[in-house]
């Protein structure tokens, strides 16, 4: 199950990744926000990055106007890796080598296809493992501090 947040800012685009998980048939949950009222995006952050954390949901997406502010957030939460991404290379580079469980995105910076495509490679790319997983065990440890 894929958790899933927003604030007001990502409302708009966030509707845009439902459909698109929708159609790929995915299950995935909503944390809001729920309309385009102004809002604070930590909350949706936190919701989301919690649900990832806790093992509610296996991954998380994020998104807010810029995708800045809920990537933030969400890396305060011990155990989550969010990327911000903007492109397909960052989304498949990120799940390659920082195995991140989360995934941020900006609703006013990319558009919806670009979004689409973000979304799909980094549900479909695996971990690679090998020399990266000593480095995930480092921030791991940095955690603990």
């Amino acid at each position: 199950m894929i958790a899933l947040g927003s604030d007001h800012g990502g409302w708009a685009l966030k509707q845009e990744v439902m459909k698109h998980l929708d159609a790929r048939g995915l299950e995935y949950k909503d944390y809001g926000t729920y309309s385009e009222d102004s809002c604070d995006y930590p909350v949706y952050g936190k919701a989301v990055a919690h649900a990832v954390a806790d093992g509610e949901c296996e991954k998380g997406i994020i998104i807010c106007g810029t995708g800045i502010g809920v990537s933030i957030c969400a890396n305060k939460v011990r155990g989550i890796r969010c990327a911000l991404c903007g492109d397909v290379l960052s989304a498949e580079l990120t799940r390659q080598h920082n195995d991140s469980n989360m995934l941020a995105m900006g609703g006013r910076i990319i558009g919806i296809e670009t979004a689409k495509a973000i979304v799909k490679t980094w549900l479909c790319t695996e971990f690679a493992g090998g020399r990266h997983e000593r480095r995930i065990g480092k921030i791991s440890d940095y955690e603990c501090r």
